[in-house]
């Protein structure tokens, strides 16, 4: 069993700062890639950041320059610092894991319960 917990969301203010954070922990035998989606409501979930094993990071344009995704210190951790936040960036926010787990023979994806990140303006 794999279960991803998302920390860190919360309510601030257009401009403001707030740091998100994901572990991954069960049965894992690597993890190929984490990041995070959002979904704000009435639209369709979307990728805002991703990093791989091995360090490449890719970001939705909108977030671009305000956003940066990193490994957490601990094994099978992501963190995202959110800067300059506005309100369009208000959503919940999912952490995903592309990984496989010990015994299996193919990854596959699993998804934290998500995260409420609203900015007012």
């Amino acid at each position: 069993q794999v279960q991803l917990v998302e920390s860190g969301g919360g309510l601030v203010q257009a401009g403001g700062s707030l740091r998100l954070s994901c572990a991954a922990s069960g049965n894992i035998f690597t993890i190929n890639a984490m990041g995070w989606y959002r979904q704000a409501p009435g639209k369709q979930r979307e990728l805002v950041a991703a990093i791989t094993g091995g360090g490449s990071t890719n970001y939705a344009d909108s977030v671009k320059g305000r956003f940066t995704i990193s490994r957490g210190n601990a094994r099978n951790t992501v963190d995202l610092q959110m800067n300059s936040l506005k309100p369009e960036d208000t959503a919940v926010y999912y952490c995903y894991a592309r990984l496989l787990r010990t015994g299996l023979a193919a990854f596959g994806d699993y998804w934290g319960q998500g995260t409420q990140v609203t900015v007012s303006s």
